[in-house]
């Protein structure tokens, strides 16, 4: 059985050679990634457009355009 403390260095120096890698995103991550941003703005349309996030922005929205003591 290795010692712990080489296999945490092992694993800290394939961490940093990875990180020095930047040979940048095949097609398909950037494809994968368009994918999930695209999910994730879905989404938050999904959310925003709830009925109860609704009024709860409107009444934020009129709260804070009312002036002070009216």
């Amino acid at each position: 059985m290795e010692n712990p403390t080489t296999v945490v260095a092992l694993l800290v120096a394939r961490l940093a050679a990875l990180a020095r890698d930047d040979e940048g995103m095949s097609t398909v991550e950037y494809a994968i990634g368009l994918i999930a941003a695209a999910a994730f703005a879905g989404l938050l349309f999904v959310i925003i457009n709830a009925p109860a996030v609704m009024g709860a922005l409107t009444g934020l929205i009129q709260r804070s355009l009312t002036p002070a003591g009216g």
